[in-house]
């Protein structure tokens, strides 16, 4: 088989109708490359046989569309098979499979095994993609870094001794390593652009109500959102179109019109850009970093597109106000794992008290407990108008403040994270420090508006330096092209 893990999934699909390829001889390489690469911990389980197995029925089925199609130049989905045909991908280890396990990186979901299909899932598997297996994470999705979660640490595929960031590190890494052709991960705070930022791929976060969330096991209801990781800003398009779209099973989910993406990703026109001062001149923000997005910036203004600095004296507050209401969530949906329903249950207990109790203290680990904790004091009589009720007026002011700038620009251009990739153990006796990872992050989900992490630069060692994009709510079309336009700036390292 010849290489097709640089390709996009359209040249993949190319392949495979010339005959160049099969959707059996694509799994099984990249079978060889995972077990060649299970030090990276990036996969908890993968599903080979059941892989394999799919792969098959869909080489049938090329072969049976081909046989029935006399015209040979007729497009792909001209065919009448999926628009993910032959595409191997993985899934975040909180995202339901029917009939497959899920734990969401925690010990107290250890050999539950998911009862229904998630929509995006659903989705996937009705457009002909081969779901390759589940990738570590953060326990319940909340760790920057993929160091929370009970199935251990995953590793940066470029640098062993680096994170890969988190939550989604196993999802990012699958693809950084070409594991796979593309993955989901889900996005809460930053857990999707951030590892892509950290692993040199593109992570794209959706609108809020863009992608349902039906299947998703949830952290922080109002914040999450699933999305990909992948290589190329077409595929991602692509995956976009399939998992988009209106679901009966989340209320929460917009019957906002779903363009094709993929096809409009050509983009001539010059824009109006705005960046924050406040995020530029950070504290904590990396040299480096600074310096590779201030070279995008002037090459964007040199190709003519308006570049404005826009005052946001709000910065300071955005990670406060994510992790009060963030956590007051988590408290709320992590209170159904309790040791009785499903999931772990502590063998040190008899009584229904001491069940919970022992199952939740074993059960959860630190981090989750930290979090959950923090949710149900700022929830509590007497903080709740002090920290929750203040935070959510926080929100409104910085949606409003959002809604305004995009009235006159088109994005909002910034850093993905103040760093490259760091070392294990770098920040974990510093809560505070790893919270501020996500400084750059947490308003395109406090806000509800889509953003992405275009691999654009590295530093002078040679780590991925993300930049981050941000758009208007449902405007993942012009995201997604503009973002296709500066993939291909050449910028300085």
């Amino acid at each position: 088989m010849a290489e097709l893990s640089d390709k996009t999934i359209k040249q993949v699909q190319a392949e495979l109708k010339a005959g160049n390829a099969t959707c059996e001889s694509l799994v099984r390489g990249y079978l060889q490359k995972i077990e060649a690469a299970k030090h990276l911990n990036a996969f908890l389980e993968v599903f080979a046989d059941e892989a394999i197995e799919r792969a098959k029925e869909l080489d049938k089925k090329l072969q049976a569309a081909l046989a029935n199609n006399a015209d040979t130049k007729a497009p792909f989905r001209g065919l009448g098979v999926g628009s993910l045909f032959g595409c191997v991908i993985a899934i975040k280890d909180n995202i339901c499979y029917k009939q497959h396990k899920v734990s969401a990186g925690s010990k107290i979901l250890e050999g539950f095994t998911s009862l229904y299909n998630s929509t995006v899932v659903e989705r996937l598997l009705a457009e002909d993609a081969i779901i390759i297996g589940r990738t570590n994470c953060d326990e319940f999705a909340m760790g920057s870094s993929n160091e929370n979660s009970a199935y251990g640490n995953v590793l940066n595929a470029q640098d062993n001794s680096r994170v890969p960031g988190g939550s989604s590190g196993g999802s990012a890494v699958v693809v950084q390593a070409n594991l796979c052709h593309a993955s989901l991960g889900s996005d809460t705070g930053g857990s999707i652009r951030q590892p892509a930022s950290f692993c040199g791929i593109v992570g794209l976060k959706p609108t809020y109500g863009r992608v349902s969330r039906y299947g998703l096991i949830a952290y922080a209801s109002s914040f999450d959102q699933i999305g990909p990781f992948t290589h190329n800003i077409e595929d991602a398009a692509l995956i976009m179109e399939v998992i988009s779209g209106k679901d009966n099973y989340d209320s929460t989910s917009s019957s906002e019109k779903i363009p094709i993406y993929s096809s409009e990703l050509s983009f001539e026109k010059k824009v109006r850009i705005a960046v924050f001062p406040s995020t530029m001149n950070s504290d904590g923000l990396n040299a480096e970093v600074k310096s590779s997005v201030e070279n995008i910036l002037n090459d964007l203004k040199a190709e003519g597109h308006t570049v404005e600095e826009v005052g946001f004296d709000l910065l300071d507050h955005l990670i406060a106000t994510y992790y009060v209401l963030t956590t007051a969530e988590a408290s709320s949906n992590l209170a159904r794992f309790d040791g009785v329903h499903y999931g772990y249950r502590s063998k040190n207990a008899n009584e229904m008290d001491p069940v919970y109790k022992r199952s939740r203290t074993e059960g959860f680990g630190k981090e989750v407990k930290n979090r959950i904790m923090l949710g149900t004091f700022v929830l509590s009589s007497g903080y709740y108008d002090a920290y929750y009720s203040r935070a959510q007026k926080v929100r409104r002011i910085l949606t409003d403040k959002i809604r305004g700038i995009f009235k006159e620009y088109d994005f909002i251009l910034m850093p993905t994270s103040p760093t490259v990739a760091f070392k294990f153990g770098e920040k974990t006796d510093n809560p505070v420090e790893m919270y501020l990872a996500d400084i750059y992050t947490v308003l395109a989900n406090l806000t509800g508006i889509p953003a992405i992490s275009l691999p654009l630069a590295e530093d002078k060692n040679g780590l991925p330096i993300g930049v981050q994009l941000l758009a208007d709510k449902f405007e993942e079309s012009k995201l997604l092209a503009f973002s296709n336009k500066l993939m291909q700036i050449e910028t300085p390292k």
